[in-house]
């Protein structure tokens, strides 16, 4: 949600939606720089949640972090951006900051988890009095970024496995989906979870992130689609949903805003459409 006007007013806009939970950006996520947070903003924005019960606030970090660069320049200005975030987050009161691992661009991909795994000690380090953790995004494999497999992700993990309670997951079905992983089919989301588990983790995974592609399996182009009007289709999401473990975490719509053909806002759309895959 947006936080126009406040970020009290992405809870706001949650809660009109019928949202049970909201994620939002803490700073405009294509922009180095950002405004600090006043105290009154922070204020606003806790009694927010109580007032609206709305829970499990998540930030979402910019996109142009890329703690994997080879550059040194815009690792550094990189690893300062994700400091700040985590300090805007535990201001703001919310535990999760996600996060897009990066990109190696001009190194291997070898190099470039050895980068993140460097870029994240120096950032957890700087904000150990931080109670905010980080959520390492799986990617769909478009150009040079990693975090298209669970084992690139779980290689992350375990070189900070010290830290380990500092790092999490967050699983984004449009993204697994376009990585290769065949979520549309029974077989293929049982195996995912079980893979996911065993790689993983269940228990890491702290978010999930819930979009349709509008593009095939394995075709590693990041395009969500509404619920399912994509590739992965409705079955998909009912299989997620009714799972035992999956359906107690956290989870957040990345779709297109607007109205639907009917006038219709495109979330209270996405969202009645989930909560059918449950009989509600």
């Amino acid at each position: 949600m947006s936080i126009a006007g406040g970020y009290h007013r992405s809870v706001e806009a949650a809660a009109a939606a019928g949202c049970d939970c909201v994620q939002l950006f803490t700073k405009n996520n294509n922009q180095w720089r950002a405004k600090p947070i006043s105290d009154d903003e922070a204020r606003k924005f806790r009694e927010a949640l109580a007032t609206k019960n709305i829970s499990f606030p998540l930030s979402h970090a910019s996109y142009l972090i890329n703690l994997a660069a080879p550059d040194e320049v815009l690792r550094k200005k990189s690893i300062e951006a994700m400091v700040i975030e985590l300090e805007r987050a535990a201001q703001l009161g919310i535990p999760h900051v996600v996060v897009h691992p990066g990109a190696y661009t001009t190194s291997t991909a070898e190099q470039g988890i050895a980068q993140i795994m460097d870029s994240l000690n120096q950032i957890l380090a700087r904000t150990h009095d931080l109670p905010t953790t980080i959520l390492l995004e799986n990617t769909a494999g478009q150009g040079t970024t990693l975090g298209r497999t669970l084992e690139e992700l779980a290689a992350i993990l375990v070189g900070l496995d010290t830290r380990a309670h500092r790092l999490g997951v967050c699983i984004d079905t449009c993204h697994a989906f376009a990585a290769g992983y065949d979520l549309h089919s029974e077989i293929g989301f049982k195996k995912f979870v079980q893979d996911l588990d065993r790689i993983i983790g269940l228990s890491r995974v702290k978010a999930i992130h819930l979009n349709d592609s509008k593009k095939p399996l394995g075709s590693r182009v990041d395009r969500h689609e509404h619920i399912g009007d994509g590739e992965l289709g409705i079955d998909a999401f009912r299989r997620l949903l009714k799972h035992p473990r999956l359906r107690k975490i956290p989870m957040y719509l990345e779709t297109e805003k607007g109205f639907d053909s009917h006038g219709v806002d495109w979330d209270v759309v996405n969202l009645t459409r989930l909560r059918h895959c449950l009989g509600e």
